[in-house]
């Protein structure tokens, strides 16, 4: 089902541009595009070098906001590809004047081209598209162009953590993040709230609770850069 275009996009884009790092998209071909480096000069961005949290797929912004709040010593990247989705959470961080928060309106596999290796140290994905067919394998997140990927710019010992209602999903996160070097230092089949120290809930998260519904959470740390 397409989403219908949100009325004045543009124009609400551009009022968010102060919590909008700025991402081109002059060239389409992702190989072309990531060796074409522009890299996020990140002391002018945030106005500081404090350690860097990513939010993948990070939809209307709910969940990275709050952690955001809730740690201002840390900064955060949301990323969302779709520009109707992420104006949601950008007009929050706007309004509510959240300093430490930067969306970043692209696909996750053109990231490199925007943010240096090994700058990251914690990936969130937090119920992302299970794509269960087959055919759409490429689409998954944790699937091998991803993943790798998120090797590239995290740092040594860099988490990823990921939540999904899905258990098939959950079970592909798991095999693919072991085969690429990750250790699972967490792992819960039915994740109860409350589990994670500081825990921020997410929309699907609270409905899912609500509902009664398990969640399947991990957290797994790369071991190695190199290892496949």
């Amino acid at each position: 089902m397409r989403i219908r275009r949100k009325k004045h996009l543009d124009e609400r884009m551009q009022m968010v541009s102060s919590v909008v790092a700025v991402a081109e998209r002059d060239v389409i071909n992702v190989y072309k595009a990531i060796e074409d480096k522009r890299y996020f000069n990140i002391e002018q961005l945030f106005g500081n070098n404090n350690e860097i949290e990513m939010d993948v797929g990070c939809g209307k912004g709910s969940f990275i906001c709050e952690l955001a709040k809730n740690n201002p010593n840390k900064n955060y990247f949301a990323v969302e590809m779709i520009e109707n989705i992420i104006i949601v959470g950008a007009e929050r961080a706007k309004e509510e004047g959240i300093k430490n928060l930067k969306f970043v309106n692209t696909g996750a596999e053109y990231l490199p081209r925007y943010i240096k290796d090994g700058l990251i140290s914690k990936i969130y994905l937090n119920f992302s598209p299970p794509y269960p067919k087959t055919s759409y394998a490429n689409r998954r997140l944790t699937n091998d162009r991803f993943i790798k990927v998120y090797k590239q710019l995290l740092c040594d010992g860099g988490i990823i953590e990921q939540k999904t209602d899905d258990k098939g999903f959950f079970e592909y996160s798991l095999e693919q993040l072991k085969k690429h070097g990750f250790e699972v230092v967490d792992l819960s089949q039915d994740y109860i709230e409350g589990k994670i120290v500081d825990n921020v809930l997410t929309e699907f998260e609270t409905k899912f609770n609500s509902l009664k519904v398990p969640v399947y959470m991990l957290r797994a740390k790369l071991k190695s850069k190199n290892a496949e």
